[in-house]
């Protein structure tokens, strides 16, 4: 379908930015999610983003901040501990007119050391499959401060390991290598 974009650039899908092409770092463990993945996240999305606080925890090429940032979301933190892949963050915010967008150059274990000044609405969760330590991190996420009361948590893994969280899933899908969920704040 979109057979003239290079192998380290994703589209945007929707909204202000739609068409927009996002370029990337290449690197080993960056997978950006397949674009009928990010279709069905943001259609699962569309009523809550509007004035949404987000979190892109794991950043990478930034396609779920900035696709979220398109459709209306008030602010998004993007956290890259890849100081190129943030520095091509930087790049596509400045490109963008992304003033809404902040990045943060550093782990996401760093990051959530504390809690956020303000909680999050939606954390787009999806971090490298090699990393299975970055999953004690969901735990994290659902203490108190961390998400506002409707929060919710965007999860992609690897299709062959299960979806941790089962109990709190309130929306799931499957694409190509992998399988993907909405999870509610725990109890809620």
């Amino acid at each position: 379908m979109f057979s003239n974009m290079a192998s380290n650039e994703v589209r945007i899908i929707s909204g202000l930015w739609k068409g927009r092409k996002l370029r990337f770092t290449a690197t080993a463990d960056l997978r950006p999610s397949l674009g009928r993945v990010r279709e069905t996240l943001f259609n699962w999305l569309v009523a809550e983003l509007p004035g949404a606080n987000c979190l892109d925890l794991f950043a990478g090429s930034g396609a779920l901040g900035f696709e979220a940032l398109s459709r209306g979301a008030a602010r998004v933190t993007l956290v890259e501990k890849n100081r190129k892949a943030a520095a091509a963050l930087r790049d596509n915010a400045r490109l963008l007119g992304a003033e809404q967008a902040e990045i943060i150059t550093g782990s996401a274990e760093r990051l959530l050391n504390q809690p956020p000044q303000s909680p999050w609405d939606i954390v787009f969760f999806d971090p490298p499959f090699a990393d299975s330590s970055a999953l004690a991190l969901l735990a994290q996420l659902q203490q108190p401060g961390y998400l506002s009361d409707s929060g919710l948590i965007y999860l992609e893994r690897p299709r062959r390991e299960p979806l941790p969280f089962e109990n709190q899933l309130i929306k799931r899908g499957r694409a190509g290598d992998c399988h993907f969920g909405l999870l509610a704040k725990a109890g809620v």
